[in-house]
């Protein structure tokens, strides 16, 4: 009776983690939206031209009076929407790891940056500002709510689970972002047989991103559970729960190690994913409906690719998957700085090359991270991640956008974030993450 009753209880469990996990895969099912049909395809090009129409006669335009190319404008919002995350998420983190309670805070997150990308709607004529304001809140806020969502894979999966939780979390938004892309492309195409202008089309396929976003984060924020922890000490606030989290991952140096690694080679992928469309609309001169099939094709791959390492880190571990896939992201993109203007089917063997890589080594560097983070300490140990995930890639579009400013080629700029990838590989390959895994006081995976 004894040994039937223990095993019903840990079926009804087995079945509880298999429903939270299920409704935790559907965030990115809400959330990648965004990423995709807008920061990855739609606004980048799009909020360009609409500075282009406010530049004056020298290609300038002049927000708090300050002269910006109008050029760089959407990869410097980019930028200061990472600071602003910044300035948020330790504080988030910390209060999340205090109160136990994630899911409101959560909520408010996805729930101000749906509604700021709803809101591009209004984003025409020549009001470049809105733009970057509702920019640097959707960003700002996708980035917080992301810090949340991935400091529930420690609670939701056991570690030999968790390398495919996380591959299927990012195959489940690739899934979404082709989906919706498809739609995206429909509607952009035949814009006029719908009676729309262009402007008008790629405005409703921002704002139908925000409410998708909003529309499926219900189902996350119904499955997940908030688990109660002890009462902590507040350590502080913004920039001081920083640095208090900072000292605290000093007591676990090799943890810190792999986040300076991954906040190397991660800006580099999330300057691509945000910079990529303006490399192909303004240096190949590529027109907005090649831009979207290039984009489909990669989420399409990337559902692929996230699953395939997956399966490979089982067998290699995620660490030389990890460092397999950095690889790849090097020798592909400086491909892409030879890449001949106007010639669409190299564009498409680049982003095929891209979606391969992409899912898999964002998921397998969460899932390896989640092993490295003290019990009891999940949503501060990934603030800091975020901070490296989005909180920190505020240096690659940076560059990119200063790179371009000073030469006037992106090629050069692109060509610059190969850096990224090569600096990466070396840190990641000096960290011995079974050894990392022991000292944060987690039990060691088989394979690691």
């Amino acid at each position: 009776m004894g040994t039937d009753t223990l095993r019903t209880d840990a079926a009804d469990g087995a079945a509880d983690r298999r429903r939270e996990q299920r409704g935790w895969y559907f965030y990115d099912w809400a959330c990648s939206v965004y990423s995709t049909s807008v920061l990855t395809v739609f606004l980048g090009p799009y909020l360009t031209s609409v500075a282009e129409s406010a530049a004056d006669g020298d290609g300038y335009v002049h927000p708090l009076g300050i002269p910006v190319r109008a050029g760089s404008f959407f990869a410097y919002s980019v930028s200061l929407s990472v600071i602003v995350a910044v300035l948020v998420m330790p504080l988030v983190g910390a209060a999340a790891d205090r109160s136990g309670r994630k899911k409101p805070l959560l909520a408010a997150a996805a729930y101000t940056g749906a509604a700021a990308t709803a809101g591009m709607f209004f984003l025409d004529g020549d009001r470049y500002l809105l733009g970057g304001v509702l920019l640097v809140v959707a960003n700002a806020a996708q980035s917080v709510a992301m810090m949340l969502y991935n400091s529930y894979l420690p609670q939701i999966a056991p570690p030999e689970e968790r390398d495919a939780v996380s591959s299927r979390g990012w195959a489940f938004g690739y899934a979404a972002g082709a989906l919706v892309l498809i739609a995206n492309l429909i509607l952009y195409t035949a814009h006029d047989s719908f009676g729309l202008s262009e402007s008008a089309a790629v405005r409703i396929c921002l704002a139908s991103a925000g409410l998708w976003w909003g529309a499926f984060a219900l189902i996350p924020l119904r499955r997940l559970r908030d688990r109660r922890t002890p009462a902590r000490e507040a350590a502080g606030t913004g920039w001081k729960q920083l640095a208090a989290t900072i000292r605290d991952m000093r007591r676990h140096p090799l943890t810190l190690a792999f986040l300076l690694a991954y906040l190397v080679y991660n800006d580099g992928i999330q300057t691509v994913i945000t910079q990529a469309s303006v490399y192909g609309s303004e240096e190949l001169g590529l027109g907005q409906s090649t831009l979207i099939v290039a984009v489909l094709l990669v989420q399409v791959l990337a559902v692929v690719g996230a699953l395939a390492l997956g399966r490979l880190a089982r067998t290699y571990g995620a660490k030389r998957t990890i460092l397999g896939s950095l690889v790849a992201w090097t020798v592909t993109l400086a491909a892409g700085y030879f890449l001949p203007a106007r010639a669409p089917v190299w564009f498409f063997v680049l982003a095929a090359g891209i979606g391969l890589v992409l899912g898999g080594s964002q998921a397998l560097s969460r899932s390896l991270f989640s092993q490295l983070v003290p019990p009891g300490k999940e949503a501060e140990y990934f603030s800091a991640y975020e901070l490296s995930d989005r909180g920190m890639s505020w240096l690659g579009p940076l560059l990119f956008g200063l790179t371009y400013q000073l030469t006037g080629s992106y090629r050069d700029a692109i060509i610059s974030l190969v850096a990224f990838f090569v600096l990466g590989f070396v840190l990641l390959a000096r960290v011995p993450v079974r050894r990392a895994i022991g000292d944060a006081g987690n039990p060691v995976p088989e394979r690691i």
